[in-house]
């Protein structure tokens, strides 16, 4: 606020009272809300889920405005709903990043109003071969979650042949009663598989124990013939 301001007055229709605020210290220009009587920022019991104006004035003049959510009580309060490269630090919600085809990534959601009861959640999206489980706290990817929400994670592998684009991932939440949808960029060229040359040798090798073993039991029937 402009130096010299001496009261501001936060309302709202969701408010069940307006709120005063006063100055953070002696010539201060922050204004916060305080614990004293009257300040109470309650929430209407019987204001409908939606979004709605906040205004805040100051001698009857509107100095600032703002847009508040409402959701139903009980609802999800999703806060970071991200997927990133499982070997590098995660983006901030709201970074739509992106993953490369075939890398290996970490699924992470934090609910500030889990459902009672509800240890894992399902994600499903275009970018995996089949739904992802989430589960409470598995790992600590990197999250810091010190707002009070619970950790939700999972691991898996974005399809090899997914091409670039950006792609829907949607949790299923509060036992099948709600979804999130955040959109994930796919870019750049797929992730080679060290793993495949080992596979590949893997299998030449069992299909020769294969072979040497038929080569044995037929040169043991061959002799059996013979004796």
């Amino acid at each position: 606020m402009p130096a010299g301001t001496d009261e501001v007055t936060v309302t709202s229709p969701t408010l069940v009272e307006p709120i005063p605020l006063t100055p953070l210290g002696k010539g201060s220009v922050q204004f916060v809300q305080t614990d004293a009587p009257g300040t109470r920022h309650r929430i209407r019991g019987d204001i409908a889920p939606g979004t709605y104006p906040v205004t805040a004035t100051s001698h009857g003049r509107t100095v600032a405005t703002a847009r508040i959510a409402v959701v139903a009580e009980g609802s999800a309060v999703i806060g970071r709903f991200v997927v990133g490269d499982a070997k590098r630090p995660l983006p901030g919600d709201g970074d739509p990043g992106a993953v490369r085809p075939g890398s290996d990534v970490i699924v992470v959601l934090t609910d500030r109003q889990p459902a009672a009861g509800e240890t894992s959640l399902t994600v499903k999206s275009p970018l995996f071969d089949g739904p992802l489980t989430l589960r409470e706290g598995e790992d600590d990817p990197g999250c810091k979650c010190d707002d009070g929400s619970t950790l939700f994670g999972g691991h898996t592998v974005v399809r090899d042949d997914i091409p670039a684009g950006r792609y829907p991932m949607t949790v299923v939440s509060h036992h099948g009663q709600e979804t999130t949808t955040r959109q994930v960029t796919v870019a750049g060229p797929p992730v080679p598989h060290s793993r495949l040359p080992w596979l590949i040798g893997g299998g030449a090798a069992v299909a020769l124990v294969a072979l040497a073993s038929v080569a044995v039991r037929r040169r043991r029937r061959k002799r059996q013939a013979a004796d």
